[in-house]
């Protein structure tokens, strides 16, 4: 008589790749093996790990970009990251001629 298959909250799954938990650290959540879930995942998105989970952490990214640009209306420090990171913003002009 083979196992039972192992329980898998899909909604669960799916946040914590949100999150960006590895796979290692998803299969610790639901107690079983990296092949478990790479199994699970065929079965139930007939995708690998990988594929699904490149698709999933979207979501966290734009939830965490949502939360730092809000976060810039009230830090400088923040505001200032992100004109570096997306706008190309420096500290020093390159041209000190002026």
């Amino acid at each position: 008589m083979a196992r039972p298959r192992k329980e898998i909250d899909k909604n669960i799954f799916e946040n914590l790749c949100e999150i960006q938990c590895t796979l290692e650290e998803i299969a610790g959540v639901f107690e079983c093996s990296v092949d478990t879930i790479e199994r699970w995942c065929k079965r139930t998105y007939k995708e690998n790990f990988a594929d699904i989970y490149n698709k999933k952490k979207m979501a966290g990214k734009t939830s965490l970009r949502r939360t730092q640009l809000k976060l810039a209306e009230k830090s400088a420090a923040m505001a200032i990251f992100l004109g570096k990171q997306y706008l190309d913003q420096k500290d020093k002009p390159e041209d000190e001629s002026w």
